[in-house]
């Protein structure tokens, strides 16, 4: 039973913090916030839906710039 229980966690631990899971692959500056947003205001549907709307439009730490090809 305790396995069960265990492995039903996990899913819905991942859910829980998919906010800031999304922040993290996405490299944001507002990485920390987004966690302790998540963290004590997740339990509420409303702070859950703002954490996981800021992970999407918060900016990444780096910006890559390509090199524009040289035509010959």
């Amino acid at each position: 039973m305790h396995l069960l229980f265990g492995l039903c966690l996990i899913p819905f631990g991942v859910i829980h913090f998919l906010p800031t899971i999304i922040a993290a692959l996405r490299n944001s500056r507002h990485i920390v916030a987004i966690f302790l947003l998540n963290l004590f205001l997740s339990w509420t549907v409303i702070g859950w839906i703002v954490a996981l709307i800021w992970a999407f439009t918060s900016e990444p730490k780096y910006s890559y710039a390509y090199a524009p090809m040289r035509r010959y």
